[in-house]
């Protein structure tokens, strides 16, 4: 079946019904190892340690010890928004607090058993942070060394992987370039670009995305669409390929725009929109945005199937769901429960999102 073929298939699919698998019982998923490879993307909502790093606006995640001093007192008041102006006057980004961070996160991965084979994650400070979890929270999966290379960021925010999967050549971050924005390239992030063998030992190469916030303009997220694309064509064709994070592309704005139709459907499949089961509750999206009382499917994973191999991967049509199932990623109205260490509660605003993959022989 050609890609165009896949496409068409998934989006008839997704007429049918609900997007995204969901269960009522707060059981870990099982996969079978022997026959699929499981993929997650988590936004992870500011995962900092509390060092500062030269360089970034990180100030907000310092202890509040490190933060009575004239200099940093004075670069917080420049904040304009009254939120985050507080947050880094006061906020105390204290070892509990990031010990908590981590433990949530990780109770939050763990809802796939053994936790999945690629995560794709977004808004991770450093590689000391992401190692933290991989080492510390999630020590025994089978995790290597995190894959992070620091971008251009203001804050520090960066794109990630975590995989089981052996890595095949060295990382490359694939800048974003925004030629009629140059005012706001400090606020966007580049495309994690990582080639992995899969265990029959074909290559699967995964991008891990953050594109612009829907508040930029949406010409900035059409130029981030086009260049994955053009990044996806560049590669072999015995490559299985996935795009995996946070594309911040609204409900709304795709109902306005078709970005969608344009720039994603004709080059991928979209996990969310496969397969699925009528009448879930929580598949409405993988964010809630309340000022427009809307939930939008902010977090995907897309993917294309190698085009010169006999044996060839696709997504496991009834594998692909939102993870929001341990009781403290859900507020009381049912949307995602934003990370508060003072009070213990949230994990993330975003919850993440799960899909497998599996080989077929090629017809």
């Amino acid at each position: 079946m050609s890609t165009t073929q896949i496409v068409s298939h998934s989006i008839a699919l997704a007429c049918l019904s609900c997007l995204v698998a969901c269960a009522d019982d707060k059981q870990a998923e099982t996969v079978d190892p022997d026959r699929s490879v499981t993929i997650m993307t988590f936004n992870v909502e500011n995962l900092f340690d509390n060092v500062n790093d030269s360089g970034k606006n990180d100030e907000t995640y310092l202890s509040i010890a490190a933060k009575q001093n004239d200099n940093h007192i004075a670069k917080c008041n420049t904040i304009e928004v009254e939120r985050w102006r507080n947050d880094c006057l006061n906020l105390d980004w204290s070892d509990d607090i990031i010990e908590f961070k981590l433990s949530v996160l990780a109770e939050t991965i763990k809802q796939v058993e053994g936790g999945a084979d690629i995560i794709a994650f977004q808004e991770v400070e450093n590689e000391r942070i992401l190692n933290r979890l991989a080492d510390e929270y999630l020590a025994g999966l089978g995790y290597s060394a995190a894959i992070l290379i620091e971008g251009q960021d203001l804050r520090g925010i960066d794109v990630a992987f975590l995989s089981k999967l052996p890595l095949v050549g060295e990382p490359e971050l694939h800048a974003l370039a925004f030629d009629d924005f140059p005012e706001r390239g400090g606020d966007t992030r580049g495309v994690l670009e990582a080639t992995f063998q899969l265990p029959d030992g074909s290559k699967l190469t995964g991008f891990a995305v953050h594109f612009p916030a829907p508040f930029h303009p949406t010409e900035m997220r059409i130029a981030a669409y086009q260049h994955l694309a053009s990044l996806r064509n560049s590669l072999p064709d015995e490559h299985s390929v996935f795009a995996a994070g946070d594309f911040n592309t609204t409900s709304a704005e795709n109902e306005q725009t078709g970005i969608l139709e344009r720039l994603a459907r004709p080059h991928w499949v979209i996990a969310h929109e496969i397969a699925l089961q009528p009448g879930c509750e929580h598949c409405r999206g993988t964010q809630y945005y309340a000022r427009d009382d809307s939930w939008s499917f902010l977090d995907m994973i897309l993917w294309s199937p190698a085009r010169g191999e006999n044996t060839t991967w696709q997504i496991r049509a009834d594998s692909t769901r939102v993870m929001n199932r341990t009781e403290r990623q859900v507020s009381a109205d049912g949307t995602p429960e934003r990370f508060n260490g003072i009070r213990r509660i949230g994990v993330s605003d975003h919850w993440p999102l799960l899909t497998s993959i599996e080989p077929t022989e090629k017809q």
